[in-house]
């Protein structure tokens, strides 16, 4: 298929590398300042314009935008006849509904998003990380959704297929599983240092692989450690007390992932309701 990609950041064009890679071709790109640097580096002499004279060109448009400009992104390019019908419209969110690309469905466009379920900092780290990636799949038919697969086994990725209506819980799942694990680390940081640990991150980092390979192994409640599990309300009093100190901006935050251990521990049945009892006794006196 001929693609334009607008938006050409780190997904786009990392999507556009390995989509050229299986047969398609890239025909033209649009984004802001860096994208004409970016696309030369990894996409070649393809010519950068904009939105709605870069779809123009394509059978397949990719909106790789942030999520709040899809929409409006979908409508100057619909509003300057970029769009017609028989093309297809994808965006590459992973929380953002297909009703973003309304106005290209409503010129009989077919719509779609394909969502890889990484992290990616980069162009070239996300071009190696999207082999095997898990790749979410939505669309309104089932022709939508065919290409939908396609598309993404062309990028090298594991397609499943993902239902309009339950985007938004898939994403906070997914923010769960890896901002938030950023943002404990960060925490984990903070009272590290506090602790006087140098590069407490480091320090850090076996712990949290080890704990990631279990995870996956054994998955969440087999794998769960710690005072939580064990029932250990004294533990848990000390290190409040020694937060409320040293780092007290971390005591909501500890409070809050320690019931949700809690709950956890229950389901493992490694947890009796009066060793929870206890810990839900000392959680209670820092909120």
């Amino acid at each position: 298929m001929d693609v334009a990609i607008v938006g050409a950041g780190r997904v786009g064009t990392a999507l556009g590398v390995r989509w050229r890679r299986a047969g398609h071709r890239i025909v033209a790109a649009s984004g802001r300042d860096a994208t004409a640097a970016r696309t030369r580096t990894y996409l070649g002499a393809v010519p950068v314009l904009p939105p709605a004279d870069a779809a123009r060109r394509a059978e397949l448009v990719l909106i790789a935008t942030p999520d709040d400009a899809i929409e409006p992104t979908c409508e100057a390019i619909v509003a300057g006849a970029g769009v017609t019908t028989g093309a297809v419209v994808c965006h590459a969110s992973g929380g953002t509904s297909l009703d973003a690309l309304a106005a290209a469905e409503a010129v009989g466009a077919t719509v779609l998003s394909i969502h890889p379920l990484q992290t990616f900092t980069d162009v070239g780290s996300a071009i190696e990380r999207l082999a095997a990636c898990p790749m979410a799949v939505t669309a309104r038919t089932d022709a939508g959704a065919d290409l939908g697969w396609r598309l993404a086994l062309d990028a090298g990725g594991r397609p499943f297929r993902l239902a309009d209506d339950a985007k938004p819980l898939y994403h906070a799942a997914a923010v769960f599983a890896s901002n938030y694990l950023v943002a404990t680390t960060a925490l984990a940081r903070d009272v590290g240092s506090a602790a006087g640990l140098e590069d407490p991150v480091s320090l850090f980092a076996p712990l949290q692989t080890t704990t990631l390979a279990n995870l996956s192994s054994m998955g969440p409640e087999r794998a769960l450690t710690g005072p939580g599990v064990r029932g250990d309300a004294g533990t848990i009093d000390h290190h409040l007390v020694a937060l409320s100190t040293s780092v007290p901006g971390a005591v909501e935050a500890y409070v809050a992932l320690a019931r949700a251990a809690l709950d956890v521990a229950e389901r493992s049945g490694r947890l009796d309701a009066d060793k929870r009892a206890a810990v839900e006794e000392v959680l209670a006196r820092w909120t």
